[in-house]
């Protein structure tokens, strides 16, 4: 593998947990290998592991982006990623504010509810 992959996978663990990373490479089959190196190289390898702004930031501005967009799949997953780069529930709330006033209020509610519901099963999980 490429340096380029070591660091994303280095980064994507340091944002998303070992746990996360675990289950999603069991996962991995021969057919979406290619894609995997795709977002472990550029998504985490270049994007994420660029020092110019923090994880506290990438977490609010990929929230905000994922509800703008309607990628409401992938929002849960970067809600707990909050737990490690520091992205506090208020961190959040803004970024989904902005998403209100700038992308739709609908896709910020859609977004909120995600959240609230992905916020209580952390605390559910950490009891």
């Amino acid at each position: 593998m490429s340096s380029l992959f070591d660091q994303g996978m280095a980064t994507r663990r340091a944002v998303l947990g070992e746990a996360h990373v675990d289950r999603a490479e069991a996962a991995k089959t021969e057919f979406d290998q290619p894609f995997q190196t795709l977002i472990t190289e550029g998504a985490w390898g270049r994007v994420w592991s660029d020092g110019t702004i923090s994880h506290r930031e990438r977490s609010m501005l990929t929230l905000a982006i994922l509800a703008a967009t309607g990628n409401f799949a992938e929002i849960p997953m970067h809600i707990r990623a909050t737990a490690q780069t520091g992205a506090s529930k208020e961190d959040v709330m803004q970024a989904l504010l902005h998403v209100a006033v700038y992308a739709g209020v609908p896709k910020a509610n859609h977004a909120i509810q995600l959240a609230k519901k992905t916020y209580v099963e952390m605390e559910e999980s950490a009891t």
